[in-house]
């Protein structure tokens, strides 16, 4: 009857000598809601993917997160957003790219997974099955946030003046959430609004199943956040559940392996959070933070954001 849950809210993105303390708070604070919403789900006996599902919506609800109404923008100044769920029991997913007006993209993606024969649509098909499903739209002006404008506009200018951004916040920045549930069901849920000033059209490693988003009820439910190409040319996510399926490793080691070995030395900043069958939790990351935290029947809530 064990449920447990965990979600994160980006790594990488606030070095702690640039973070505030009442920014700080605010952080915990949403990190908390998301935590919230998703356990009641579970406490009731409600459903891991119904609970990842809430814990995203709240954190793509905050703008302090690259997700949903905090999702920065590209090049051309325009808001493109990714998001993928994954249902561990059948390995059902549902994803979207590239999407503008659903107020949360996880449910477009839920959705996709719900309502048609697919896993991923993007386009205008994705918005017509969003639409569909009866869910809220927002204008330009709900999605605007000054910090994510300016972020913009600062790495714009340090390009035409030949330089390039290495700041982490520039591509990093996504919200997840794992899960399971009283049945043993795990589900993972992942969301962002990709990397400031991205080229049009880039498709991140989030909506895809297996490099940013993965759920099996045999090994583990997945969620990564950090830099996405090499996210998705190691397939971070599968490559979990591989090394607990192929080697017998628990979800804490073979996490722990693909976030330090495979990715950090190939560019691959960044963490993950994952949660195996018996609900034990693991949430490694290889750069300065990552927003984080976690809940279950027999675990006290707790959000961190560095070591």
């Amino acid at each position: 009857m064990t449920y447990a849950l965990a979600v994160h809210g980006g790594a990488g993105t606030i070095l702690k000598s640039k973070m505030t303390p009442e920014l700080e708070a605010a952080y915990h604070a949403g990190l908390a809601r998301a935590l919230e919403a998703g356990q009641v789900i579970l406490e009731e006996g409600g459903s891991a993917l119904d609970a990842a599902t809430a814990a995203v919506c709240v954190l793509e609800d905050e703008p302090l997160f690259n997700a949903g109404r905090g999702a920065v923008f590209t090049a051309d100044g325009k808001q493109e957003m990714d998001a993928a769920v994954m249902s561990g029991a059948d390995r059902r997913a549902g994803a979207v790219a590239g999407l503008f007006g659903p107020r949360n993209p996880i449910r477009a993606a839920r959705a996709v997974m719900e309502r048609t024969e697919h896993v991923m649509l993007i386009g205008e098909n994705a918005l017509r099955v969003a639409r569909g499903a009866g869910l809220p739209f927002e204008e330009e002006a709900y999605f605007f946030t000054q910090g994510r404008w300016d972020a913009l506009q600062e790495t714009l200018e340090m390009r035409a003046k030949g330089e390039e951004n290495d700041d982490p916040a520039r591509r990093h920045g996504t919200v997840g959430a794992v899960a399971r549930d009283r049945d043993g069901h795990l589900a993972a849920a992942t969301s962002t609004g990709g990397m400031t000033a991205k080229s049009p059209g880039r498709v991140g490693d989030s909506p895809l199943i297996g490099a940013g988003t993965y759920a099996d009820d045999a090994t583990c439910a997945v969620s990564g956040t950090g830099h996405g190409e090499i996210f998705t040319r190691w397939t971070a996510a599968a490559e979990i559940s591989a090394r607990m399926r192929h080697l017998g490793e628990s979800v804490e080691q073979a996490a722990e392996h693909v976030v330090m070995h495979d990715l950090a030395p190939n560019d691959g900043s960044g963490g993950v959070i994952a949660i195996d069958a018996a609900g034990h939790i693991a949430m490694p990351f290889n750069c300065e933070g990552m927003y984080r935290g976690a809940v279950g029947s027999d675990l006290e809530l707790l959000t961190s954001i560095y070591r």
